[in-house]
């Protein structure tokens, strides 16, 4: 007989609602193909409360009380109260998978989640890049000591597989630095421009989509770009970097007339990440760059993302995710759990 796995999560947004329906999606597959039974123990959410069972959380009953605006208490065996990192401490699990919002000045509070799972001895999956650049070698080092580990494929390009493409299959090759567009917003957002609208009229589409949030600017001042760039720095060259250490421009000074006049001469403006290695020194950018026909860029369309990785055997690999969704964001959560119990 299987041994359950034990989930806590800890975020129930978008992005931890659909991991929920993956796992109900999967739940056979996990089973049949990588001998996985998965129980949800625990679930921490900003607005609809938390609930601890041991037993096992009803996971469409959990997904359908958030969706109905409802309170996740009633499922609760514990009667818990507290915060965030009491709730940790106190969900029995093998695995905490956070999707909490990310914080690209400080990585907080999501760091200190994953500090508390970690040294309670669970696994540590997240979806937030801000522990990855504030926290890698710290965390890492941690996960280590206590026979665990640290994942967050999800933490670029949605659950395109990068971290692990680094772990594995391009193992023994050496990153020289890489180029390409990492953040779907702002891509969509331009795209939006070239086709007529403000910049206030595609902010207001993609909030009406669900792409923006509210408050766009960690999107339109390069800031998500930035954190990216520091992630796939700090892990996959071995240089740790963070945010306020790229040059960043955003989107926000490009007008309708520079558009224009890029779409005259054949062009088109992209939020472009760059990280190259000359000698020592390490030249991290964001900014806006026109891009011709001639450029891998300038078909990626859409909330699509796309990079090319300059290595020393491989000098153009390049990764392309086209109109990635939560649900492409949940397969990468659910690509590190599976890689937690030895399975992949």
């Amino acid at each position: 007989m299987m041994e359950p796995v034990g989930l806590v999560l800890v975020g129930f947004g978008n992005v931890g609602q659909a991991f929920a329906q993956l796992l109900l999606e999967k739940q056979a597959e996990l089973a049949e193909k990588y001998g996985m039974r998965c129980h949800v123990n625990g679930i921490m959410t900003g607005r609809h409360g938390a609930a601890i069972n041991p037993d096992g959380i009803d996971l469409e009953e959990a997904l359908r009380i958030v969706r109905e605006g409802g309170q996740l208490k009633q499922l609760d065996a514990s009667d818990f109260s507290g915060d965030t990192l009491d709730f940790i401490q106190q969900s029995p699990g093998d695995v905490m998978v956070e999707t909490t919002p990310v914080n690209p000045r400080s990585g907080q509070p999501a760091l200190e989640h994953m500090r508390a799972a970690l040294s309670k001895g669970m696994h540590a999956i997240t979806a937030n890049k801000g522990p990855v650049v504030y926290g890698f070698q710290e965390l890492t080092a941690l996960a280590s000591g206590k026979g665990r580990k640290f994942l967050f494929e999800s933490a670029v390009m949605d659950g395109a597989p990068i971290f692990s493409l680094f772990r594995q299959p391009l193992a023994g090759a050496r990153l020289l630095g890489f180029s390409g567009i990492l953040n779907s917003c702002t891509n969509l957002l331009l795209e939006r421009m070239e086709a007529g609208e403000t910049l206030e009229q595609a902010i207001a589409y993609g909030a009406s989509i669900g792409i923006t949030e509210t408050d766009p600017s960690n999107d339109v001042d390069g800031w998500d770009a930035s954190i990216k760039v520091a992630a796939l720095s700090t892990v996959l060259m071995g240089h740790p970097l963070t945010p306020l250490e790229v040059d960043r421009t955003g989107i926000r000074g490009i007008t309708l007339e520079m558009i224009a006049e890029a779409k005259e001469a054949g062009q088109r403006w992209k939020l472009v990440c760059s990280l190259e290695r000359k000698g020592e020194a390490f030249v991290a950018r964001v900014r806006p760059e026109t891009v011709g026909p001639d450029s891998p860029l300038f078909s990626v369309g859409g909330t699509s993302s796309f990079v090319v990785f300059n290595l020393d055997v491989l000098p153009g690999l390049g990764v392309l995710e086209s109109d990635p969704s939560p649900k492409t964001t949940a397969f990468g959560l659910l690509a590190d759990l599976i890689y937690t119990q030895g399975k992949a």
